[in-house]
């Protein structure tokens, strides 16, 4: 490598500043840790939707580029960082010089090549969920992270996961409260029911790229349909339940729900996997499932199996209305009782519970701030809890329970290798191909 390259000068400002008390921005900035000016340059790579969430941490440190496929969006945003500079194609907004984070707030099927070229590129990353469609984009991104451990700092958006009430049940649970833990399930009851992709209906707008917006996805004609901001309320809501384009409730509501269970059961991919639900669709990711997976044991706990249901489905109930009234949440099954938890109360049911005893849920209030957390982590920090490590794996194992329905039988899965190792079509399935110019790493 040519001695010039920012690489280069990065690692001898770290060699020559570490030891004097200074923080070395990726970009090759020098500030003192306490300084104000140590601040970071920041690329805002999606600049509508949820990509507002992040204005008010952003706007505390240097937005220097903004990133958005749609014209109108990117003009709406130089109105609150006027001194940014503007891209279409993230591909190009990877490439500005003094950028040391960013943040992604783009469709689901653009983030695990968005978050891996940046991680490629010596940058921190911010990305919303879910980090991938595939199995194998989870891994390569997850792989991207481990390859910078300890130098970038990565956080998925499962701002949930700040909540106090997350710690609780982590906490019960490994303070042995239900017994030793047995089984875990996790639901979410979100339905969003489609035929098929929308049929091409005219051109896009002036103001939308709708080629980039499509970036690595098998193209599909443009309808109006998946921008309907208005009509649909949340416009990912439009798009993720397609194949091409999102896991539907896996990345959607699924991604939060059971972040709640993992934050708690300290887990790796499961060994073998086993999935039903609607009849497979080519076109659109099923609304009801049901996923089983094998989670290997640990030091502090046996193997459990730990269960998804969507769209309606869901796990035997301890006692008659305790889930009642839960639409997404988790029941952690332990030898001598139960906990019920969705994302701001719990409640304990001993297993000598009868029919008709009531329970009530405590309520959990406070929390941190998860984008707070994952700036001060590219300042030094302590490790975000949703880095690419922990909810790579998290969705790799989700991911694993669309895998197994496609396939249609019980998967064996090799998580070191990442492989399926007793059904081909089921292998094949952990990967798929992109559009030229489009490679997963770049």
């Amino acid at each position: 490598m040519n001695s010039s390259t920012p690489s280069s000068r990065r690692r001898f400002l770290k060699q020559t500043a570490a030891g004097a008390g200074f923080l070395i921005l990726p970009s090759g900035v020098v500030t003192g840790k306490d300084s104000p000016a140590n601040r970071l340059n920041i690329a805002l790579i999606g600049t509508a939707g949820r990509a507002k969430a992040h204005f008010g941490t952003a706007e505390k440190e240097n937005v220097v580029a903004l990133c958005d496929v749609d014209e109108k969006n990117l003009a709406s945003a130089a109105k609150k960082f006027p001194g940014a500079k503007h891209y279409v194609d993230w591909r190009k907004c990877l490439e500005q010089a003094d950028l040391d984070a960013i943040i992604c707030s783009t469709t689901d099927h653009t983030h695990a090549h968005i978050a891996t070229w940046a991680l490629k590129r010596g940058l921190h990353v911010y990305c919303e969920k879910p980090l991938a469609n595939t199995v194998g984009e989870a891994r390569i991104a997850r792989a991207a992270y481990l390859e910078h451990d300890g130098k970038l700092a990565t956080q998925i958006g499962t701002q949930l996961h700040a909540g106090n009430n997350f710690k609780r049940v982590r906490e019960l649970i490994r303070e042995g409260a239900i017994g030793e833990l047995q089984e875990v399930s996790a639901w979410g009851n979100r339905r969003i029911p489609r035929d098929g992709y929308f049929p091409g209906q005219g051109e896009p707008p002036k103001n939308l790229h709708y080629d980039l917006w499509i970036g690595p996805s098998a193209f599909h004609p443009y309808n109006p349909g998946y921008f309907d901001y208005e009509a649909k309320g949340s416009n990912c809501l439009n798009w993720n339940m397609f194949w091409d384009f999102g896991s539907g409730q896996i990345g959607d509501m699924g991604s939060h729900t059971m972040d709640l269970a993992w934050n708690a059961i300290d887990a790796e991919p499961p060994t073998s996997i086993i999935a039903e639900g609607d009849p497979f669709n080519s076109d659109v990711t099923p609304v009801k499932l049901t996923s089983h997976f094998q989670i290997p044991a640990n030091d502090w706990r046996p193997e459990i199996k730990l269960s998804w249901y969507q769209g309606g489905m869901m796990p035997k109930e301890p006692i008659a209305g305790a889930l009642r009234g839960i639409g997404h949440g988790v029941l952690f099954e332990g030898t001598d009782a139960w906990l019920v938890s969705d994302f701001g109360s719990h409640v304990i049911i001993p297993k000598s519970a009868s029919e008709g005893d009531r329970f009530s849920r405590t309520g959990i209030k406070g929390g941190y701030s998860h984008q707070g957390e994952w700036i001060a982590a590219c300042k030094g920090g302590p490790k975000p809890a949703c880095n690419f490590d922990y909810s790579g794996k998290m969705i790799e194992t989700m991911l694993l329970g669309l895998v197994a329905y496609r396939a249609g039988e019980k998967l064996e899965y090799d998580a070191a290798a990442g492989k399926v190792t007793n059904n081909g079509m089921g292998n094949d399935l952990l990967n798929k191909a992109y559009r030229e110019g489009w490679p997963l790493v770049g």
